[in-house]
């Protein structure tokens, strides 16, 4: 996006407000974008692993980036029923999208990691989501962009339809996206990860004010 093009949206923000992740244009946007996307780099996190369940992994972005590092590994990504039935004709033998946790375990088998980034704050109940993917036990489990505060609580958050995605895509004329994200208590996260170790915590850089964590299984 050129200079000029980002100061007019800066003076002149776009008027029409869609919301949610569940909005058929935003998941089309994020669709067409990872489609077009291509990766570059090492991704040292997921060398000689074979199962990651990507929680909140959009239309597979991070799988596209993982199979150039580990190119037989397997991946599940877990998403909103509507992302899901976009994203299924990009499923294969080693890339699949479910709506549930626990079937994207049962898919996998064993689990090598949970990666998320930035999603378990636009789930309603993030403690009993975090709950349900320690109880599928993968080896490991690595947060990014996790918003952290003293108390739980919840606010109204607004980007641009076509900031979401990777990468950068024509949209036609863009659009505010709604979302409610929540902020999570740091004990409360910490301690929802029943038989997981804390190995990392530390501040993300990616967005300000939030947070990265590692755990490790207790006993790998």
């Amino acid at each position: 996006m050129g200079f000029l093009q980002r100061l007019r949206r800066r003076l002149f923000p776009p008027q029409e407000v869609i919301e949610g992740y569940q909005n058929e244009q935003l998941i089309e946007t994020i669709y067409q974008k990872t489609v077009a996307f291509q990766p570059a780099g090492d991704w040292p996190l997921v060398a000689n692993l074979t199962a990651v369940l990507d929680f909140g992994g959009g239309a597979g972005i991070h799988y596209k980036l993982a199979r150039q590092q580990s190119p037989a590994i397997r991946w599940a990504v877990v998403e909103t029923p509507a992302m899901v039935r976009r994203a299924s004709d990009l499923a294969t033998n080693q890339l699949m999208f479910f709506d549930d946790i626990q079937k994207a375990a049962n898919w996998l088998g064993s689990i090598d990691l949970m990666h998320s980034n930035g999603a378990i704050q636009y789930v309603d109940d993030a403690i009993e989501t975090v709950k349900t993917l320690c109880a599928v036990r993968p080896a490991k489990m690595v947060w990014y962009r996790v918003p952290i505060g003293e108390v739980a609580r919840a606010e109204i958050q607004t980007s641009l339809l076509s900031n979401n995605g990777p990468g950068q895509l024509a949209t036609g004329t863009d659009k505010r996206v709604k979302f409610k994200r929540h902020w999570i208590p740091g004990e409360a996260f910490v301690a929802a990860h029943q038989g997981y170790l804390l190995s990392e915590s530390a501040a993300d850089p990616r967005e300000r004010g939030t947070q990265q964590f590692t755990f490790v299984r207790s006993g790998v």
